[in-house]
């Protein structure tokens, strides 16, 4: 490949007008823009898909098909760092990296454009919207993105890691995500009278309380499951008992067994408890993204990439938040790296901050990976 070089400068200057810059779901105008001219500025052809915001390009000709995906949202979070390319909107910052996965995968495509004519296939890149949302990734595979697409290969960045370091695993490295609100109906009655009506609050409170057994008693030991519960709302006075107590919160799990598990208990903790006190129960249950599991195979060979690349490959940091790659991996291997950004806040903090040393390595290790993957496709 190319010197990384060449590129190196151009592609900090995106990172920081990316980060300065930071849209919601559903709402990257201007990032789409300034992604879209910079790949024409290269030649890089764009594919006419029906999206609003986002967009796929390819590079090389003939089969077989690879893709590398990065996501391009940021969060509704005001950025509290000093960094003189802060966040120039008020309460919207790229605090989950988008802007570094941007701008790495906008390299590697130029340089995967530097030697097209050496290409033994096609890469396809998307740049897909609304990962925080969930579901960006459904909008591509609906828009027929995924077609003939034999391996998918994409990357977040980690404040667990030091620059130069990637994190690479078989198997479940983030979680499947659901969301639950139960509305718990009970009868309203004075402060005073409680014996004439039925209380939701003791009931959504007896909820709470049970449900966190749910992982506790129900999964191994060794299993990784959360059940949190974020939201209850109930009653606008002091001295009535309201008729209705909201409870909202979310689940996550490693696998599919475990997850319809987590999610049965759940759901008849809420059902009985609310026949037990004499009240009824409106459930709501939403399906996010599966977990993100890594294809055997090809998280070997991107392990051995990263190392040919003067990388420190170690096991991915495993962590219970989710991502909406993995409903590309529902539909063909897929391979889902982390790359250490230096240590920093957590993701989805108003502090977090990404090391911009780790642009220029990230670039040239996703150009290397999914060139030579090319060649090694036909025989997985």
């Amino acid at each position: 490949m190319a010197a990384i070089e060449d590129i190196e400068a151009f592609i900090a200057e995106e990172f920081e007008w990316f980060h300065r810059h930071p849209e919601l779901s559903y709402e990257e105008v201007e990032t789409t823009r300034r992604i879209r001219a910079a790949l024409e500025r290269a030649g890089i052809r764009i594919l006419d898909f029906p999206l609003e915001t986002g967009l796929v390009a390819e590079v090389g000709q003939g089969e077989p098909l690879v893709a590398l995906r990065t996501d391009i949202d940021a969060l509704p979070i005001e950025e509290q760092t000093d960094l003189p390319y802060r966040s120039e909107y008020r309460g919207r910052m790229h605090a989950c990296g988008h802007d570094f996965h941007i701008s790495s995968v906008l390299g590697a495509a130029l340089l995967l454009k530097q030697h097209e004519a050496e290409l033994t296939g096609r890469v396809r890149i998307f740049f897909q919207p609304a990962e925080e949302a969930p579901g960006g990734a459904k909008v591509l595979i609906e828009a027929g993105a995924l077609k003939d697409v034999a391996a998918i290969f994409g990357l977040h960045a980690s404040p667990l890691m030091e620059v130069g370091t990637v994190g690479i695993s078989e198997g479940a490295v983030m979680a499947a995500v659901d969301r639950f609100v139960f509305r718990f109906r009970g009868t309203g009655t004075h402060a005073a009278h409680p014996e004439s009506g039925v209380d939701p609050i003791v009931l959504a409170a007896a909820f709470i309380q049970s449900v966190q057994t749910v992982v506790a008693r129900n999964l191994s030991p060794f299993s990784a499951g959360v059940v949190s519960v974020t939201h209850i709302a109930a009653g606008n006075t002091w001295n009535v008992i309201p008729e209705e107590a909201l409870v909202e919160g979310t689940t996550r799990s490693m696998n599919a067994k475990e997850r319809a598990q987590i999610r049965a208990r759940v759901c008849a903790l809420a059902e009985q408890l609310a026949a037990a006190y004499g009240a009824a129960v409106e459930t709501d249950w939403y399906e996010g993204p599966p977990a993100t599991r890594n294809d055997g195979f090809w998280a070997s060979y991107a392990a051995e990439k990263a190392k040919e690349r003067g990388l420190n490959v170690i096991p991915a940091p495993k962590s219970l938040g989710g991502e909406d790659f993995a409903f590309y991996q529902e539909k063909v291997p897929g391979m889902f790296v982390l790359v250490g950004t230096g240590l920093s806040a957590a993701i989805h903090n108003p502090t977090f901050r990404v090391d911009p040393r780790a642009l220029a390595p990230t670039a040239d290790y996703l150009a290397e990976l999914v060139r030579t993957a090319l060649s090694k496709v036909k025989g997985h």
